[in-house]
């Protein structure tokens, strides 16, 4: 890491002297986020939290080469909830800390047929359900890797990382199962092909939480699964989505539990005239109905999966069944508004072992973009059956980038 830090930095000291060789531009993003939760069972059943992200760096490129360095900083202006670290854990959970840490530093080597990324840096691997960047939430994901995306012929590429240390939502104030940084020999492997109807992929995610804080190593764990997704145009309005994959799980170095369970997935939409309908369903395997020998992504986007809710970003011990619809719609233009996005949706979660009803939840949300500035407005609320307690979120969402 030290290395890395400092070789980006050369580059960037070096850039005024060689201005011919090296370009330099600055990078910068912020955000402004108001999110309340409401969740029953609590002594305090409301949290508040106006959130100020702000991120800024340097960008240094010369030839294949590049080097990237940026911090970021959180500043609870409103600081009314448990952000997991401090407050009052009567109040519900909203995973903000405030934070001051450097957040990417990285260097990259790219050509043609291979791109070669080493440091601090974002990893989202297919649709993030096994390894995200989490950046819905303010401090986001980033891994201390080294990573290579291989294309050797049309068509195929290798995507292999070995990273020896996560770096977590919860800041540089982590603590306990809520640490700053996660250690481990993690790797993650997929070797893709791209077809006309769609790209076939293989995985293997071999995650190493090496810290006996973080569930006793229980969270270590090999995935091994395939998955196909495409789109087909059935006309020039009309246009079908398509996804499926399967994975199988188990214990992996020191977990102390020895299990196996499977993760499935099937999810199809149609598209027309920017309309858009599609559902699918999603299980998460449970093994003997004991607490973390279940399907576990401890390294996921989880946010994007199972509700806004975050009911299920720990499998339960019985596992999930989510059975979900949506109905969406995209405008290139509306009003003053580019990039307009409606969506609804609703999901069903069952247990896979017993097949119990855990509860529903519907999400709603309406997004575009003013100038250089995206605003969202999200709501998520879930009624509980036999599984964790009434709960409801809003977001009111500021976005700006250079």
């Amino acid at each position: 890491m030290r290395i890395t830090v400092w070789a980006a930095t050369v580059l960037v000291v070096a850039g005024p002297a060689y201005a011919q060789q090296v370009t330099v531009k600055p990078v910068a993003e912020a955000r402004l986020r108001y999110e309340r939760a409401e969740q029953d069972g609590l002594t305090n059943d409301a949290s508040d939290a106006a959130t100020i992200r702000v991120r800024a760096g340097v960008l240094a490129t010369t030839g294949p080469w590049s080097a990237l360095v940026q911090a970021q900083g959180t500043l609870a202006a409103v600081d009314g909830y448990y952000d997991g670290l401090n407050g009052a854990a009567t109040r519900p959970l909203i995973a903000d800390p405030q934070n001051v840490a450097l957040y990417l530093a990285q260097l990259q080597y790219r050509r043609s047929a291979v791109t070669i990324t080493a440091g601090r840096q974002k990893i989202a691997l297919d649709d993030e359900r096994f390894v995200g960047n989490v950046a819905f939430r303010d401090n986001a994901q980033t891994f201390d890797a080294v990573r290579a995306e291989i294309t050797p012929l049309k068509g195929l590429k290798a995507d292999l990382t070995y990273a020896w240390d996560v770096r977590t939502i919860w800041g540089v104030d982590g603590v306990g199962a809520r640490q700053q940084d996660v250690g481990g020999k993690n790797f993650f492997a997929t070797l893709s092909y791209a077809t006309p109807i769609g790209t076939l992929a293989g995985f293997a995610y071999l995650v190493d939480q090496d810290e006996a804080a973080v569930q006793g190593y229980r969270l270590s764990s090999q995935s091994y699964g395939a998955r196909f997704a495409g789109t087909h145009a059935l006309s020039k309005v009309v246009k079908l989505s398509y996804q499926a994959s399967y994975a199988t799980q188990s214990d992996y170095r020191r977990n102390p539990s020895h299990y196996r369970a499977d993760y499935r997935l099937v999810d199809a939409g149609l598209e027309v005239s920017g309309v858009r309908l599609g559902g699918g369903y999603e299980v998460l395997g449970a093994d003997k109905g004991v607490a973390l020998t279940s399907f576990q992504t401890p390294l996921a986007t989880g946010f994007k999966f199972q509700g806004w809710a975050d009911k299920f970003l720990t499998t339960p011990a019985d596992g999930v069944r989510d059975l979900y619809a949506n109905l969406g719609y995209n405008a290139k233009r509306l009003g003053p508004f580019t990039g307009v996005s409606l969506h609804a949706a609703y999901h069903r979660f069952e247990s896979d072992r017993l097949v119990r009803h855990y509860g529903d939840e519907v999400n709603l949300l309406a997004s575009g973009r003013l100038g250089k500035t995206m605003i969202s407005v999200r709501y998520a609320q879930y009624d509980a059956d036999r599984f964790a307690t009434d709960t409801r979120k809003a977001w009111l969402q500021f976005d700006w980038a250079l």
